[in-house]
């Protein structure tokens, strides 16, 4: 295992890979690294991979020269990405998390240079790289989920600038979303409230009744109608949750794109969400956000900031890191979260 700082290597970065094949909210968290090597190594150009569509938040980042994505491929369609990467002679190449495509990836890019964390019991996967990060003990864990990627920038001799991303949204999505909203009956003029009910996975979820409970609360007192953003294999879910209520909410789920997404977050007022991708992306483009934590970590995934709050579970096993309780793919935990206490919060960050 090799340590060392890459200011202290005698290698010109004329050209640099950072891969975060994670989820969207893994992307998200990864700016304030990508932020920093670009300001460590300015003379570099930097590119970015990312899982398609994940990378397309990245898009109108100048800070990024080039953002690259991938999704399941055949393996002619891997072997042409592969010598795709080897043409461009990356000098350096970083893999911010520990799967296997992305160590294969470095180590087929053929750059002099690949960095990762180290991982003890790893040791084909440490081989795949020529610098390694050894991780702090577990007494000294930092929260927060910038740190994923950090840890490694900081390992390698640079200083991060922040540890708050921010998305960069162009003219051209805000356009989109602007356009859309008239045809979705929504008035811009008049404000709303965007939330995320669901999430890929279920034990993440609260009560969809309490949803509606919570909605119709903020609508009888701000007047201010609610906006589902979400995948398109949430669009149905979110059809069902909207269906019957006697106030305004409008399904956007599925119709937009992750930068449209995005513009239309940082034109909500608030957005309330349970732990996934959108409350990463609202915080990110400047809207406060009220997260609903249960077995995740709170500490290592909410948003940071005095314009950000959570709601807690009430319960000494919360997080419990587990995947529902008793296996049944639900947490008990979320479940025991009253309307009342939400819509508390709520209220206090729309008053």
């Amino acid at each position: 295992m090799v340590i060392a700082a890459l200011h202290n290597i005698d290698v010109p970065l004329s050209k640099i890979l950072m891969i975060q094949l994670g989820d969207i909210g893994d992307v998200v968290w990864s700016i304030p690294s990508f932020q920093a090597m670009k300001t460590a190594h300015p003379q570099a150009k930097l590119f970015v991979l990312t899982r398609k569509p994940n990378g397309d938040l990245l898009s109108d980042d100048r800070r990024i020269d080039r953002v690259m994505q991938v999704s399941p491929q055949s393996l002619p369609e891997e072997i042409s990405f592969v010598l795709g990467l080897r043409k461009e002679k990356f000098r350096l190449v970083i893999d911010l998390r520990a799967d296997d495509r992305g160590a294969f990836l470095s180590f087929l890019s053929g750059a002099p240079l690949r960095a990762a964390l180290y991982y003890p019991g790893y040791t084909w996967r440490n081989r795949m790289f020529t610098h390694l990060v050894k991780p702090k003990p577990a007494d000294e864990r930092i929260y927060g989920a910038a740190e994923q990627s950090l840890k490694i920038i900081r390992g390698l001799g640079m200083k991060e600038e922040t540890i708050i991303p921010r998305i960069f949204i162009a003219g051209e999505a805000k356009n989109k979303v602007k356009a859309m909203l008239p045809a979705e009956n929504i008035d811009p003029a008049k404000g709303w409230v965007s939330i995320n009910p669901f999430s890929r996975w279920s034990y993440k979820e609260w009560d969809v009744a309490k949803w509606r409970q919570l909605l119709a609360g903020i609508w009888e007192r701000y007047s201010l109608p609610a906006v589902i953003v979400g995948s398109p294999k949430e669009r149905q879910r979110a059809a069902a949750l909207t269906a019957g209520v006697g106030f305004p909410i409008y399904n956007l789920a599925g119709k937009t794109s992750l930068p449209e997404m995005a513009a239309l977050l940082q034109m909500s007022r608030l957005h309330i969400g349970v732990d996934s991708a959108a409350p990463h992306i609202a915080a990110a483009v400047g809207t406060p956000t009220l997260t609903i934590y249960g077995p995740t970590d709170w500490r290592d995934w909410a948003p940071l900031g005095e314009t950000h709050r959570v709601v807690l579970p009430e319960m000494d096993c919360s997080p419990c890191y587990a995947k529902g309780c008793l296996g049944k793919g639900r947490s008990i935990c979320l479940e025991a979260i009253s309307t009342a206490k939400v819509q508390a919060a709520a209220e206090a960050m729309l008053g």
